[in-house]
Formats: C-alpha cells, sequence, structure tokens
C-alpha cells in the first residue's frame, strides 16, 4: 500500500474572480440504532466533522481546489487529507462564500473563497492519513 502524502502549497490551487476555490464534503453513515425492538429499529445518521485547525470549533473537511483534479476529486481528497476517511461522493450540496482567516494571498489578498461542498458516504476509516 502507498503512503499518503498530504498537497502543501498554494501554485497549483484554483482562482477565480479573487476567490480561492475550495472544494469540500460532509461525511455521513448510516448504522443501525440501538433500539431493542428491532421492529421499530431505525438507521441514525452519523456525520464527521474535524476540529478546526485555526481556533476552536468544528468544521467539515475542505481545502483548495488545485489545477490537475476535479472539484468532486478534490473534495474526496480533502475529506482523505483532513478526517481520515475514503467515500463515494454524493451529491453537490451547494456552494457558499467565506474569508479566510488564515490564507491571504497575492491571488485573495482579502482571504476570499467560494467552497463547493458534497455530501460524501463513508466507505472506510484510515487508520493514518496524513
Amino acid at each position: 500500500m502507498s503512503e499518503l502524502v498530504a498537497r502543501t502549497g498554494r501554485q497549483q490551487q484554483r482562482y477565480e474572480d479573487g476567490y480561492r476555490l475550495v472544494a469540500g464534503c460532509i461525511p455521513f453513515r448510516y448504522r443501525n440504532s440501538d433500539d431493542s425492538d428491532y421492529s421499530s429499529s431505525q438507521k441514525i445518521v452519523e456525520v464527521l466533522m474535524i476540529n478546526s485547525p485555526s481556533g476552536p470549533g468544528l468544521l467539515f473537511p475542505k481545502g483548495g481546489w488545485e489545477n490537475d483534479e476535479t472539484v468532486e476529486e478534490a473534495a474526496v481528497r480533502e475529506a482523505i487529507e483532513e478526517a481520515g476517511v475514503r467515500g463515494d461522493i454524493l451529491d453537490l450540496l451547494g456552494y457558499y462564500d467565506f474569508r479566510s482567516k488564515t490564507h491571504q494571498d497575492e491571488y485573495s489578498p482579502e482571504g476570499l473563497c467560494k467552497a463547493a461542498m458534497f455530501a460524501l458516504f463513508v466507505k472506510e476509516e484510515l487508520q493514518s492519513w496524513p
């Protein structure tokens, strides 16, 4: 099995009209409820969030969309790099704009970002990840 290495740097990231383009996902899976009455057993949705690297709080995995990948591939990569999960991209949930607290650069001096967010059905939790 090959070793996973996280991508770093901004040289290959996409920008559009002063916004850094970001891809992310909401990782989820189903589990059966612990209800002892199996006739009314329901599936429970579990959603994965990660600790924010720039302060307190939780967030969904997301990061820069790079020139050599589709937006869906970027979302899958971010799930692996930031949350240690692999899965299948389902639907595009939508886009939102935000201002990065920590990432201003020459292409986005005000730290403006536009994120495309997808649902990701988790199939595997990795023991170690980048």
